[in-house]
């Protein structure tokens, strides 16, 4: 500890410190200090000073109350990153020593000690933990999140912040902890606000009949998916937005607070607390395209055809389009048996199997 950190220690003994196995009082002009490795009673200013400067619980208290952010949520957060709450002083310190990397979405922080008994952070995508810093972009400013959180690895853009496409290559390597907390929170808005409010049993939730009864304008035609047939809309919607392939946030909102959806919510380690914005604009589009009535159209496939259309969508459904080898033909979304399928079945007009489709 340096000499700030030690006069803070002096000056608060008076009021007693209780603090992660840290114990420290003053009655009159003597001093106490105990840990659980080690007790001194009766010591004078000084020598309570040169206790207190050679530990580690000490320079612990003091980045606890004096340098990290005291906002509930944040302090909880930063001290959740490095086990605090479970792991005694020593053993966290000689786990800090060599760095303790945590995984947040697709995030990854790895927090280290400094000289003094601070801590410092480095924070990058989960997928590069072990990559040597030269090898990345690296950055000091936590805005510069907002820029690489904007496209993905294709530079396409990315409308969801919390959609498993962040680009990969980049870190913050030497953050403190307010910093640390201003890039998370560019990277995924809210998200350490609301994962706290659900540990302490305050998320505040809002179902879907709850928000959609709120749209107004072009948004209000939502509000026809009320129970009945609409429920099962729900459903469908939570399966297409609201999958761990598509947003590492866990879905908590229902169709009501009664009622549940069938759909899984995902096993993100942090909540949706309501259907966000996008949920909202695609449900929008379907509930227009669900309000078509049904139509007969009569095709012939083979079997292999049947099957390699339900292949095609299978993969844009669940991106995977994109990665499959265009030597990999056996795969029925292959670039190339799309094509053939195509030269095979679709008229000039576009039409499948020269069947016009019904306005």
């Amino acid at each position: 500890m340096d000499e700030d950190s030690v006069d803070a220690l002096v000056a608060t003994a008076p009021d007693g410190i209780d603090f992660d196995g840290l114990h420290v009082g003053r009655e009159e002009d003597r001093y106490t200090f105990e840990t659980p490795e080690e007790s001194h009673e009766d010591l004078g200013k000084d020598d309570f000073r040169s206790v207190a400067t050679d530990s580690p619980y000490a320079a612990n208290w003091y980045f606890w109350h004096a340098t990290a952010p005291q906002a509930e949520p944040r302090w909880a957060f930063l001290r959740w990153l490095e086990g605090a709450e479970s792991t005694p002083v020593p053993e966290r310190y000689d786990a800090l020593s060599g760095g303790r990397t945590t995984e947040w979405g697709e995030l990854a922080v790895t927090v280290s000690l400094t000289e003094d008994g601070g801590r410092v952070y480095d924070l990058r995508h989960e997928a590069d933990v072990g990559t040597a810093v030269d090898d990345l972009d690296t950055y000091e400013d936590p805005a510069a999140a907002r820029d690489i959180a904007k496209h993905d690895d294709r530079g396409r853009y990315r409308p969801l912040k919390t959609a498993p496409s962040l680009q990969r290559g980049w870190a913050f390597p030497s953050l403190g902890p307010a910093a640390l907390l201003e890039a998370v929170h560019t990277f995924y808005p809210a998200t350490v606000q609301n994962w706290y409010r659900e540990r302490e049993g305050e998320l505040d939730v809002t179902h879907w009949h709850e928000t959609v009864e709120r749209q107004t304008g072009i948004y209000g035609v939502v509000k026809t998916w009320d129970r009945g047939e609409g429920y099962e809309h729900v459903n469908w919607v939570a399966e297409a937005c609201c999958d761990d392939s598509q947003c590492l946030k866990r879905r908590e909102w229902g169709y009501d607070a009664d009622t549940d959806l069938d759909v899984d919510g995902g096993d993100g380690e942090f909540p949706c607390r309501e259907p966000c914005s996008l949920v909202v604009s695609a449900a929008r589009k379907w509930t227009k395209l669900e309000a078509e009535e049904s139509q007969t159209y009569e095709f012939e496939l083979t079997p292999s055809e049947k099957a390699q259309v339900e292949a095609i969508v299978d993969a844009v459904a669940d991106g995977r389009a994109a990665d499959i080898r265009e030597a990999d033909t056996a795969d029925g979304a292959n670039r190339y048996r799309a094509r053939f399928l195509r030269a095979k079945l679709f008229d000039d007009d576009g039409n499948l199997c020269g069947v016009e489709t019904d306005d």
